[in-house]
Order: structure tokens, then C-alpha cells, then sequence
């Protein structure tokens, strides 16, 4: 691959491992500014390329003459499943840089666990801004020689609430530091930052345009709920699949459909984040040698898959972001192979929500039929989902606004939802955005599974899925929103 920009040979040998013949245009424009010490600001949408442009110059910043201890590049992203995704990234880079070290730190993940990483030096740190504000006050992240810090996903991390950390975390680092920021939007926010904590930056705009590779063929596949394993299990035989990778939203989805596709016949194996490594490394190592034909897995534990003749994606579940989507497929039609993807649609919410993934990739998505397993009455072909819903679509999706419910289905939803009591409220100046920022921050779960925010004087009360409810409770205890630090019961 040939590079207009200065950079070791170890992180050359390391681009050609990871795959690339030629980089995206981010990653043309971004990399040689960054590697010249400028602030710059990339507008560029999800799934460009972002972690390998500012990547390759992170690596290229660190003075190995200066104690690990002291972190020389930040990197903040909106979610946990990013930061470990871009932690995942920066380390492949650096498969043959030496005497660096990077370390991802998050909500979700006990503070007892990274603290002593921390303790022991990382010249890069990936987090989320509540949990980069917890190791800053723990004083276990020393930012006085920091050369480089990255606001990657800006817009999102603003829409969660994000703003007044970001901003004492900025306050908290050298003047003299390099800022990089990147958002697929350019709200007042996001300039009001560039304003007061950038110097000089240039701007690169990328225009948004198809994000998924043209190999790959892209279909939707519309079936009744308890009817998917079916219809995967027909167009495998089908279409003739031999390997194929199957993505589900949860880790419990993954462990209930293992064996229900096992009883088909299917060598299947699941992959996700409770396993032990040695279990995941002896699944991977399994699919690597063609002895298992799915493998079932969630977004995170499947970032840095590295198959090249993956015949298909299924996306058993609909993804809840573009972005999931993007990375999922990527995972078939590698190496200029062809390949095939699938979504299933179960309901009329999914279908609304391909359509908007439609609008997002620019990508031409078919429906796949298969008689006798389609629904009593089919949702309308795909080509409409891009349109806006009529009315009667859009009270289907008027959960949240629309008060006028019945018992029953006030009664069903209380059921869903467990009241958690943050112990802050409006006298703290606390806002919804905050609190909703500080849960899905420390948590991990989507914004979407959240349901109401009461905020009263003193206390707020937060409807989380009860069936997650220990989990999110466990996480977001004891950590500071807005500077206080809060309990959650």
C-alpha cells in the first residue's frame, strides 16, 4: 500500500496485516495534518475509518523517553463498546511498535479491575468521559505531559449529556496539547468546543456516501418472530453456506440460540463477553479452521474478526446502529471476495428501522423471500421503508409520548421496567441528558432500553430493563454526575 505521509515501518507491516490495499478518504486527509501537529476537526460520518486516522499519528506521538506512567494521547468516545473497540484497533497498529502500551477504561467494568492497570502506565488511554473523570480524580491518570487528546463520536457524546465532563477533562490537560476532534455533525455545541479549545484547526469534510462494500450482496428477510431459526436454516441450505457469522444484541440470545441450531443440524458456536479468552480463542481458533459453520456472536465480542471467507452475516437481531450494521457485514466479502448479508424483520418497528439503515449506508438492500415461512400479512417491499410514516405508522411509534394508554398495557410495562433512585435531582441542576449520559456511560446499555427520567428535588428515579436491572444498579452506583458523586439502589 502507498502512504503520503512519514510512518514507521512497523505500523506499515502492521496496516498490511490488518488488510489494507489503500485507505479511506479520512484517513488520506486526516493522518498527514494530525502527524504535523495540527488541531483538526474531521466531519465525517460513522464507519470512515476514524480509529486508523488518528491511530497511526497516536502511535507516531509517543516519546518512549518519557515514563509510561504519564499518558501522552486521550482518547474519549461516547460509549463502552467503542472504547473498546478502538482500544482493539490501536493495538493491532502496534503489533510491531514495542514499549507502548494503551488500556481502555469504562463504565461497566469495576473500577477495582482498572485501576491497578492504570497504576502501572499506559502511554494511550481510550474512555468514556465518566470514567476518564473517575481516574483524573483518583489521580490515577496523570495528564501533565499528554501531546494529544481525541474527541472521537463528538456529537453523541454532547447528545448524552456529556458536555461539562469533556470540558473539565479538557481544562485538565496542557495548553500546549494537540486536540483532534471528529463528529459526524456540527451542532453550536460541538463549536462552542472548537471555539474555546482548539487552536487554528483545519477543517476536513468527508461527504457522506455508500459505507458497506459493494461485494457484498445485502438482503432483508422478513418472517414472523419464532420462525427465524427456520429461515436461517433455509437459506444456509439454500444459498450453500459453509461458514457464516450470526450477530445477536445480547449475550443471552447468543447462549438460547446456540442450541436451537445445534438441534438443526447446524455446527454452531457462540462468542461473546462472559467467556473466559481461552474459551473464545478455542471457538475462534474452531471457525478459523472451518470446523464450526455459525458462529453466533454480539458487536463487541466480534470486533477484530479476521476471516476471510466468510460466506455470510445474519443479522439474527436487528442492529440498533448504523454503525453496528456497517461493522457486522464487514466481516463477509473481505479480500475482494464476494459475499451475502441478512437481516431479519419480525415487526413493524424493524422494518422502520432498516429503512432509516437504507438512508444511512446508501446501500440497495433486497428483500429475500422464502414461501411458506412469511408472515399472514408481509410488510410492504423494502423500497418503501425510506419513506416518511403515515400516521398510523408513527402512532405505532408514539410509545413514549402518547399517555393514553390502557391498565393492561401500563401494567406490561411497569412489569418491564424496575424504578431505579439516583440520590441527585433538580437542586443539583442535574438534567435528563445527564442522567441518561451517565447511565448508558457507565452501564453500556443502549439509550433506547431506558425508559422514563423523573427528576425531582432531590432524588431522580430512572425506569432500566428489570432484567437488567443488578447489572445497571452495580455500575452506576457511587459514580459522579455533574461532580457528585451519587448512590443508586
Amino acid at each position: 500500500m502507498e502512504i503520503n505521509f512519514e510512518v514507521s515501518n512497523a505500523v506499515k507491516r502492521a496496516l498490511d496485516d490488518m488488510g489494507f490495499d489503500s485507505l479511506t478518504e479520512i484517513q488520506q486527509k486526516a493522518i498527514p495534518l494530525i502527524l504535523e501537529g495540527k488541531d483538526v476537526i474531521g466531519k465525517s460520518q460513522t464507519g470512515s475509518g476514524k480509529t486508523i486516522a488518528f491511530g497511526v499519528p497516536a502511535i507516531s506521538a509517543i516519546d518512549k523517553d518519557i515514563n509510561k506512567k504519564y499518558t501522552q494521547v486521550l482518547v474519549l468516545v461516547p460509549t463502552r463498546e467503542l472504547a473498546i473497540q478502538a482500544c482493539s484497533e490501536i493495538r493491532k497498529l502496534m503489533k510491531y511498535t514495542h514499549d507502548i502500551k494503551t488500556v481502555a477504561v469504562y463504565g461497566g467494568q469495576m473500577l477495582s479491575k482498572q485501576i491497578p492497570l492504570m497504576r502501572q502506565g499506559s502511554q494511550i488511554v481510550v474512555g468514556t468521559p465518566g470514567r476518564v473523570m473517575d481516574h483524573i480524580d483518583r489521580k490515577t491518570l496523570k495528564l501533565q505531559n499528554l501531546k494529544m487528546i481525541v474527541l472521537d463520536e463528538a456529537d453523541e457524546m454532547l447528545n448524552m449529556g456529556f458536555r461539562e465532563d469533556i470540558e473539565k477533562i479538557l481544562k485538565s490537560t496542557p495548553d500546549e496539547r494537540q486536540t483532534v476532534l471528529f463528529s459526524a455533525t456540527m451542532p453550536k455545541e460541538i463549536l462552542d468546543i472548537v471555539n474555546n479549545y482548539q487552536k487554528d484547526p483545519v477543517l476536513i469534510e468527508v461527504a457522506r456516501k455508500q459505507m458497506t462494500v459493494e461485494t457484498i450482496k445485502q438482503f432483508s428477510v422478513e418472517c414472523p418472530k419464532g420462525k427465524k431459526v427456520d429461515a436461517l436454516c433455509h437459506i444456509m441450505d439454500r444459498e450453500n453456506i459453509k461458514l457464516g457469522i450470526v450477530f445477536c444484541n445480547t449475550k443471552k440470545m447468543v447462549d438460547m440460540l446456540v442450541p436451537m441450531l445445534e438441534e438443526k443440524g447446524i455446527f454452531a458456536r457462540g462468542l461473546h463477553g462472559d467467556m473466559r479468552q481461552r474459551d473464545r480463542d478455542k471457538v475462534m481458533k474452531e471457525f478459523r479452521k472451518g470446523g464450526v459453520q455459525l458462529l453466533v456472536a454480539t458487536d463487541v465480542a466480534a470486533r477484530g474478526i479476521d476471516v476471510n471467507n466468510v460466506d455470510a452475516v445474519f443479522n439474527y437481531d436487528i442492529p440498533t446502529q448504523t454503525e453496528y450494521y456497517v461493522h457486522r457485514i464487514g466481516r463477509t466479502g473481505r479480500a475482494g471476495r464476494a459475499g451475502e448479508s441478512y437481516t431479519f424483520i419480525v415487526d413493524k418497528r424493524q422494518l422502520m428501522q432498516m429503512g432509516d439503515i437504507i438512508r444511512a449506508v446508501k446501500a440497495e438492500i433486497q428483500p429475500y423471500e422464502i414461501e411458506g415461512l412469511m408472515a399472514e400479512k408481509p410488510a410492504k417491499e423494502i423500497k418503501e421503508k425510506s419513506r416518511k410514516p403515515d400516521k398510523k405508522e408513527n402512532a405505532f411509534f408514539k410509545e413514549k409520548t402518547n399517555g393514553k394508554k390502557s391498565k393492561k398495557e401500563m401494567v406490561e410495562k411497569s412489569n418491564n421496567f424496575y424504578p431505579m433512585r439516583l440520590s441527585i435531582g433538580r437542586k443539583s441542576g442535574v438534567s435528563p441528558k445527564q442522567i441518561l449520559g451517565a447511565v448508558t456511560g457507565e452501564s453500556g446499555v443502549k439509550g433506547s432500553e431506558i425508559g422514563a427520567i423523573h427528576i425531582g428535588d432531590m432524588h431522580t428515579t430512572v425506569e432500566i430493563p428489570f432484567a437488567k436491572k443488578l447489572e445497571i444498579i452495580h455500575s452506576v452506583n457511587g459514580t459522579k454526575i455533574k461532580g457528585k458523586r451519587v448512590s443508586a439502589k
